[in-house]
């Protein structure tokens, strides 16, 4: 099964590793960094250009860590994935 993160993103639900509120997460500078490292390392992937409001920590088919920003919200993300496992 996939979430569908937004723009027709797709992730599969077995390589989440966890999904973040954009705005508490980014408070802590632990956070930032690992935010700034990610992105000096391509791990970066936006769903479109508005501002994100989560990101998804997952692993892609290569088995790298990968970022996935989002416009949707962690809840919106959440009801998604549990509508998929019904």
């Amino acid at each position: 099964m996939y979430l569908h993160a937004g723009n027709n993103k797709l992730i599969r639900l077995k390589d989440i590793i966890g999904i973040f509120d954009t705005d508490n997460t980014t408070i802590s500078a632990v956070s930032r960094n690992y935010l700034k490292n990610a992105e000096h390392n391509e791990m970066l992937e936006r769903t479109n250009d508005e501002i994100p409001k989560s990101f998804i920590l997952y692993k892609n088919k290569e088995n790298k860590y990968k970022i996935c920003f989002s416009q949707l919200s962690t809840s919106a993300l959440k009801l998604r994935i549990t509508e998929n496992l019904k």
